[in-house]
């Protein structure tokens, strides 16, 4: 009888039991480890190839107006992206898919081919939800929907420049978007969802992390007198055959910017045919010589050095002062051969405000120039924003001195000059400037006595009331006061000026019992009815203001007397409204 080959080597069988004994409880260990000690590894290993985080979109802050008017909001929209790997297997739905979005069939199949081993691609963004979800429906295997914002403003063209625009991912581009794009932005959010090995959603888990929202903004500006402004410059430009413009509006008590406008402008909802000279916010952008507006200033200094008073008079006749080889040149004939200061601002002397300027210096023009803000830097912080020149010399001989008093050699942009104006209006105090709504008064800097400051408002009234004023600036039932300017403007490659090429100008404000806002008007190359700022510009500040003062409820300070009510209209001389 034969024995079994384990009784005869009993302990390789004994060793071999032994073995997988032992491998059955390495196992079995393994199994309770993974399935009760640590749990995590094979849960983690689950959710590597099935949990996926999605981020949740976050609108940004609302911008608004001083009234709480949008400006920029941010509504839902839809962006379609593809699995294009996985769209390979239902080419019979790409016409029915072309046709939804709008494509060309023959153009989606070459891209969808081109790009087959990719499994992620953007077929369209910023669809409705209504469009997107007449695409999803279709069921086109590979084609997925994102929910996302798109910026969309209001008041389009009329607020472009100043609110600007974001891009395609939502970040600020121009403007305040761009200024204030961390405030604006908001924080994505995150989603847990389930999805199998094709990327499709098979389970919505949770939110891990709540989007957080942007923060609103209110701007200074007040759509209505945004409205106002936009209305009339661009009326303006048409009229006078105008290559572009810009106007201002400034609370000179707060500093606030309660409007800013500029022509061309741009619809910032439609952006397919944008010229880039259309995205130009010119009033902080260009720079230019403020001509005949800056013997505001100069006239100033002459004050505050306490060497001149209104009534002191200078020889201006014949209207021209020739200094080595360059010659001043007065452009119209004055009411006389001498002139007191009130007279030389009111007939624009260039001869009378040279000699005015010698005998106190340039160092003393350019120091109030500074102090008022010209050729400085704002403190706006706006993208792009030009600072403009204001030179100094160690040695101002009088062809500077005389260029400076009557605002030639020195660049300011339309925001200066009106901040410059606005201290004037404020009894000599400075107020920074702001684009941002403030409720609370702010720390203004005393940059001119007040006394002086309160003359040059007597004398700036004159300037549009007196008989040769520059009527076309009046505003009915209130008085105001202002400086008309016309600047050549600089050949572009080459040394000096263009030919028949200006700038005009004007600066103003009131009302005059209590100055509360400045306005600036720089209409750029008009060609039609002329060029003289009192002409082109000055009619533009009389409707700006007049709509100004309405629609800020200001009590008229120049209404005429009962008795007078049913009198003729007196009807001003025009013999000088057209200079500057």
């Amino acid at each position: 009888m034969m024995k079994l080959e384990g009784a005869l080597f009993p302990w390789r069988f004994r060793l071999v039991v032994g073995l997988l004994g032992i491998m059955v409880a390495a196992i079995a260990w393994r199994i309770i480890d993974l399935q009760v000690v640590d749990r995590a590894f094979l849960k983690g290993q689950g959710d590597a190839r099935s949990v996926r985080h999605i981020p949740i979109p976050a609108h940004r802050g609302l911008i608004t107006d001083r009234n709480g008017e949008p400006l920029a909001v941010s509504t839902p929209v839809t962006t379609l992206w593809a699995n294009a790997k996985e769209m390979q297997t239902a080419k019979e739905k790409w016409p029915a898919l072309a046709a939804a979005l709008g494509q060309d069939p023959k153009a989606l199949a070459e891209r969808l081919e081109a790009q087959a081993n990719k499994e992620f691609i953007y077929l369209v963004r910023g669809l409705t939800p209504e469009q997107g979800q007449a695409v999803l429906d279709l069921k086109v295997p590979g084609v997925y929907g994102i929910e996302e914002f798109r910026r969309f403003y209001p008041a389009g063209e009329v607020t472009a420049h100043m609110v600007g625009f974001t891009d395609i991912d939502d970040h600020g581009r121009e403007g305040v978007e761009l200024a204030y794009d961390e405030w604006l932005a908001g924080v994505p959010g995150k989603r847990q969802v389930i999805k199998d090995r094709r990327g499709r959603l098979i389970k919505d888990v949770q939110v891990t992390k709540n989007a957080k929202a942007g923060k609103p903004l209110a701007l200074s500006i007040d759509l209505r007198l945004q409205y106002l402004a936009n209305r009339e410059l661009r009326n303006a430009i048409i009229e006078n055959g105008a290559k572009a413009g810009s106007l201002v509006i400034m609370d000179v008590k707060t500093g606030e910017i309660l409007a800013m406008v500029n022509q061309p402008t741009y619809n910032p909802n439609n952006r397919r045919n944008l010229q880039p000279a259309m995205m130009r916010n010119r009033a902080m952008i260009d720079v230019f010589e403020p001509g005949s507006t800056m013997k505001a200033i100069s006239m100033s200094a002459a004050i505050e050095t306490g060497r001149w008073k209104p009534t002191d008079t200078v020889e201006v006749y014949p209207g021209t002062l020739q200094i080595g080889k360059y010659t001043i040149k007065d452009v119209s004939k004055s009411e006389g051969p001498v002139l007191d200061l009130t007279g030389i601002l009111i007939n624009s002397s260039n001869v009378g405000m040279s000699k005015v300027a010698f005998d106190i210096g340039g160092e003393t023009i350019f120091r109030l120039a500074q102090k008022v803000g010209l050729g400085q830097d704002t403190g706006l912080g706006f993208p792009g924003e030009r600072v403009g020149n204001l030179p100094n010399y160690r040695e101002w001989r009088k062809a500077e001195t005389a260029t400076l008093s009557y605002g030639y050699g020195i660049s300011v942009t339309a925001i200066q000059l009106v901040h410059a104006f606005s201290a004037l209006a404020n009894n000599g105090r400075l107020a920074p400037l702001t684009l941002i709504k403030t409720d609370k008064a702010p720390q203004t800097t005393q940059v001119l006595p007040e006394a002086v400051a309160k003359t040059m408002q007597t004398m700036l009234q004159q300037v549009i009331e007196a008989p040769r004023g520059v009527f076309r600036a009046q505003v009915p039932a209130y008085h105001v006061g202002g400086k008309s300017g016309t600047a050549r403007k600089t050949s572009v490659g080459t040394k000096g000026y263009a030919e028949n090429s200006y700038r005009s100008l004007f600066a103003g404000f009131g009302p005059m019992n209590d100055p509360r806002y400045a306005i600036v008007v720089v209409i750029d190359e008009p060609t039609k009815a002329g060029y003289f700022g009192g002409l082109v510009s000055a009619p533009v500040f009389s409707k700006v203001m007049s709509g100004t003062l309405r629609l800020m409820n200001i009590t008229p300070d120049n209404l005429p007397a009962t008795q007078q009510a049913n009198a003729a209209p007196v009807v001003p001389l025009k013999a000088n409204g057209g200079r500057g």
